[in-house]
């Protein structure tokens, strides 16, 4: 399997050298030159032996699809080690609960962060130090967060041979229960630098890093964010998962409704039914900052700046530049690169836009691909809180009620799975706002705001990132 470059860039690599590298050399993002195809017998093998041998062996049945510069045995180990019960609470791993009709949860936040991204997280801290160990070289990682995939990368990756974390994170812009979570950490190999502005700063100096190839290469800059393959490769997984759970045939369809900021987690269902999983169509929920939403309802794409991104209280979603949004554009313009360099250049590089509505492949969002998009606002979520908790007994964060409330806009016959983001206690102010009382909090959680903090306060300037990073490499 070989890897491309959503911006044409000729080069073609393998697995393991994208997984410690990130960004493609012309910016672009990397994706499999084809997606691997599961024909309905092999979607019947790969649902009986799910049922026999678990989430662990799934993962590996579609990871080594994509996966051959690992011998099998290993990544079979790696997966095993990953994905166990007593790190994810329960044999099921990504158990899905029926809501309500033809609506379903899917839980993913049942790891060690209680966040949708250990799904995927764990996963890489195994790869990264076993390629590490491989080559006998060190990683020095660059993120950025908007709640969630902070506190996921650095419970992942502490403690780990050969790797250091730099997260850059918006500050006073996470719930306070994400803060104490990355904050509090004490590791070495774990640096929290909090900057003055919004996610898309923090995203913006990553990628201005990673684009600078000679800072790169002296400081080995790789990134844990979703723009790494590896990650969203491993997101993949679990939409086979809900299908096998919510389904008993093989051509049954099934519908997802994902809460989205960066475009990660539904672009990896994007990618599963590119594989041929009998997706009917996957629903882009969105908060305030409906970027995303504005384009699959009219085509176009206008990111805002900071001062029109608004903080919201399901606040990993405050996004307005979805990072992995240019790899589903390369497949909708026809895997063109330089077209979607065009784009992403030209277009929202320079003018911070780019309208398709007029264009052919428009109509190809919908019927081709699937996609359909709706909005939710606070006072939509307090109400979704409040219904899911008084009439249906299921307590639900604030990323998970924008994915309710948008589901039951798009229901059809087929089951509608939600894919949950995070457990209330995350973001437990709106919860008791919507409820009169506080989401339960996992006792290993308790007292965790009081925690002594370990947090660098940065500008927004990429310079000042480098230095920092070039001091706490030495």
């Amino acid at each position: 399997m070989r890897y491309l470059s959503t911006r044409g860039h000729a080069e073609r690599k393998r697995f393991c050298d994208i997984l410690l590298e990130g960004l493609a050399p012309d910016g672009g993002l990397y994706l499999p030159e084809s997606y691997p195809q599961i024909s309905t017998e092999r979607l019947g093998q790969l649902r009986q032996m799910y049922a026999e041998q678990g989430y662990a062996a799934l993962a590996f049945e579609i990871l080594s699809l994509y996966i051959d510069d690992i011998p099998a045995d290993d990544l079979r180990a790696l997966c095993a080690k990953t994905y166990t019960e007593a790190v994810f609470g329960s044999a099921a791993i990504t158990p899905v609960r029926p809501l309500e009709g033809p609506l379903h949860i899917q839980a993913l936040s049942n790891g060690p962060t209680l966040a949708f991204k250990d799904m995927a997280m764990q996963l890489l801290g195994n790869l990264f130090e076993y390629e590490l160990a491989r080559r006998g070289e060190a990683l020095n990682i660059l993120g950025a967060t908007s709640g969630d995939t902070g506190s996921a990368a650095e419970y992942a990756m502490r403690g780990k041979k050969g790797v250091r974390v730099f997260m850059t994170s918006p500050n006073g812009r996470m719930s306070p229960f994400q803060q104490a979570q990355m904050f509090s950490l004490q590791d070495e190999n774990i640096h929290n630098l909090a900057i003055e502005g919004v996610f898309d700063d923090c995203q913006d100096i990553v990628k201005a890093v990673s684009n600078d190839h000679a800072f790169k290469a002296q400081y080995k800059i790789g990134t844990v964010n979703s723009i790494n393959w590896a990650r969203l490769l491993a997101q993949v997984v679990y939409y086979f998962a809900g299908y096998f759970q919510v389904t008993q045939s093989d051509t049954e369809q099934v519908s997802f409704t994902v809460p989205s900021g960066n475009f990660g987690n539904v672009c990896a269902g994007h990618v599963a039914r590119q594989m041929g999983l009998p997706i009917a169509k996957l629903v882009v929920a969105t908060n305030e900052n409906d970027v995303l939403d504005e384009f699959f309802r009219t085509g176009v794409y206008q990111v805002r700046g900071a001062a029109a991104t608004f903080e919201t209280s399901s606040p990993s979603m405050d996004i307005s530049k979805a990072s992995n949004f240019e790899r589903f554009i390369f497949d909708l313009v026809g895997r063109d690169g330089v077209r979607t360099q065009a784009l992403f250049t030209q277009g929202v590089g320079r003018e911070g836009r780019f309208d398709l509505s007029a264009d052919p492949v428009f109509a190809d969002i919908q019927g081709k691909f699937g996609f359909v998009s709706g909005k939710s606002t606070h006072a939509d979520r307090l109400a979704t809180i409040r219904d899911s908790y008084q009439r249906l007994g299921q307590m639900v964060d604030t990323h998970t009620a924008d994915g309710i409330k948008v589901a039951r806009e798009h229901l059809g016959t087929e089951p509608m799975v939600v894919l949950e983001t995070a457990l209330p206690i995350k973001f437990a102010a709106t919860i008791e706002e919507a409820l009169g009382r506080q989401p339960e909090r996992p006792a290993q959680f308790n007292g965790i705001e009081a925690l002594p903090k370990r947090v660098q306060v940065l500008p927004a300037d990429v310079a000042l990132v480098k230095t920092y990073i070039a001091q706490h490499c030495d």
